[in-house]
């Protein structure tokens, strides 16, 4: 709400100034919200509204979309009513020792990641949030940071714009940015319009500011973000989340880059590292198996 509160201090500022007296600002002052409203964009003009007529912040959500996504039943393990799906299971698991770290230390914003291109790492923050969603009354917000090369719409079934890029450049607000789909409690924001300048609008403070803004509304934020090694973006957004998982891919990854993308991370904000698409039990290696291992919690 920075823009709002900045505003509504400089209006304020101003009227002290010409009146030789000095009032805290708050939106209880009839005369400068209607100031306000005339100066903010239409979308947090609503907002702001919305918080000055006793409503809670919660309720907010309600403006989400509802969209009609078509998941992807190839990747997608948990939208269907089989609950023993191939890989379904060690996402329990996952989930089970996401929890048990969470007790050692604060861990709700989670971010995954690899080494490299084409890991697993959107299919694994995609079915992490799904699973989490799985327990009664959890929400769960799956955010695709990857603006360079996105890709979870496609997973998801869901549309690929407003979306995060969006929200960074402010041609929306939040929850215009983000969707509803059939899963109850899972909330999805899309990486949005493709951008040039992924780092600086990473950057630019819009995204620290709006996970600070829902992160009261949900029980776990999970963002799937660009791979480490080619691009920077990785490292800009960990600093704004609890903790890193790291994908690597069974028979693929090169031990070094992985080694390299792990040290661009502190132990303390290093989690572990999800083993991707190690063969099943009858050798069949085209389903995803995920584990975390070397915990630092």
């Amino acid at each position: 709400m920075s823009r709002i509160h900045d505003a509504l201090k400089r209006a304020e500022q101003e009227r002290a100034t010409s009146t030789g007296t000095h009032v805290e600002p708050t939106f209880d002052q009839p005369e400068l919200r209607d100031e306000l409203r005339e100066n903010l964009p239409p979308a947090e003009a609503t907002v702001m509204s919305t918080m000055t007529s006793g409503f809670n912040y919660e309720s907010l959500l309600a403006r989400c979309p509802q969209a009609a996504w078509s998941p992807d039943e190839r990747t997608m393990l948990f939208f269907q009513e089989n609950e023993n799906r191939v890989g379904a299971e060690e996402f329990r698991t996952l989930r089970s020792r996401l929890y048990q770290i969470r007790e050692k230390m604060p861990l709700k914003r989670l971010m995954v990641t690899s080494a490299l291109p084409k890991e697993g790492k959107s299919f694994v923050a995609a079915n992490l949030a799904q699973v989490m969603v799985r327990q009664h009354g959890r929400r769960a917000l799956v955010i695709d940071g990857d603006l360079r090369n996105p890709g979870m719409h496609r997973h998801l079934g869901a549309a690929q714009s407003p979306g995060l890029a969006d929200y960074l450049l402010g041609e929306c607000d939040e929850f215009a940015a983000l969707q509803r789909g059939p899963m109850e409690n899972l909330f999805f924001m899309p990486a949005g319009r493709t951008v040039p300048s992924a780092p600086e609008l990473l950057s630019n403070g819009r995204l620290k500011l709006f996970l600070q803004r829902v992160e009261p509304l949900f029980d776990w934020i999970i963002i799937d973000t660009s791979p480490v090694i080619p691009v920077s973006d990785a490292t800009l957004v960990a600093g704004f989340c609890d903790g890193v998982l790291m994908v690597v891919r069974s028979n693929s990854t090169p031990s070094d880059l992985a080694r390299r993308a792990r040290e661009e991370f502190p132990d303390k904000l290093l989690l572990g590292v999800v083993l991707n698409g190690a063969p099943g039990k009858h050798g069949d290696s085209k389903y995803y198996y995920g584990e975390v291992v070397g915990s630092q919690a």
